[in-house]
């Protein structure tokens, strides 16, 4: 629940004023009237730091600071249009600090309802047994008879042929060092915290693939899912990551797209 301190509470208001729930009374000092969901504005917005949430990790919380916070907006734009679906990868682990970096984007990512229900899976030191694993679930389905194979899961028979004549090859994993599988109870929230995960990793140097293949397939497969320890969770998205094997000297076009002014 949400602790007000009263000793550093000034009764400015400002914590009320931006609770979407209506759940903050200023009597003198602020007052939390029943439980809520929990989303943090007041915390964020205290200028006197006398709001908490000991259900989280206090310490996680860091002071505003202008000069650290302001984004360039032409930067920004620029990198985005910069962005490419890297499939080429160099055989280089991503360092263990730079994947909690890529936790932090996910995690802090906007949630509907504030539910922070995504959940992240990381393969990187196992991503040669994920690869077997899934290998093997596709070799199981082409022994079935073609009649009762699921039109969906025929593309997957074609990669594996692929695979088993040239091993370089690799159309689902690209040789890619790390698989990210994100799931959640919504697709949205997924997809946004996809999104971030992506926009700090190429600022670290990271390339990302967005693999909708690897994702079903993955899903698909209950024996995979409780390896994976996400055995009753729903694999919403499935990113490649790793360090491009590839420069892109300028951005790629771009169709004009629909957009009404009004």
């Amino acid at each position: 629940m949400v602790i007000i301190d009263e000793k550093k509470c000034i009764g400015c208001g400002l914590c009320a004023a931006d609770c979407i729930a209506q759940n903050i009374v200023i009597e003198g000092k602020a007052h939390i009237k029943k439980e809520c969901f929990q989303c943090g504005h007041c915390v964020a917005v205290c200028p006197k730091g006398a709001v908490s949430i000991p259900e989280y990790d206090m310490a996680d919380v860091e002071e505003y600071d202008a000069e650290s916070f302001t984004l360039q907006s032409e930067a920004v734009l620029h990198s985005i249009k910069f962005r490419r679906s890297i499939r080429n990868y160099k055989p280089e682990a991503v360092p263990e600090e730079v994947l909690r970096m890529l936790a932090d984007a996910g995690r802090y990512t906007a949630t509907a309802k504030n539910s922070q229900g995504n959940g992240f899976v990381f393969v990187q030191k196992e991503v040669n047994g994920l690869k077997e694993r899934v290998w093997q679930f596709i070799d199981d389905i082409a022994h079935k008879d073609i009649r009762e194979i699921d039109k969906a899961l025929l593309p997957y028979l074609v990669f594996n042929q692929r695979r088993k004549k040239d091993a370089a090859d690799d159309y689902l994993f690209r040789n890619a060092p790390m698989v990210l599988y994100i799931v959640s109870d919504s697709l949205l929230d997924a997809g946004l915290a996809a999104q971030n995960i992506e926009n700090v990793a190429v600022s670290l140097g990271l390339g990302a693939l967005y693999n909708g293949y690897l994702a079903r397939i993955s899903d698909a497969d209950a024996e995979l899912k409780q390896w994976l320890g996400i055995a009753d969770r729903k694999i919403c998205a499935c990113m490649l990551l790793g360090y491009p094997a590839v420069h892109y000297a300028r951005t790629a076009p771009r169709k004009p797209t629909e957009i009404i002014w009004k």
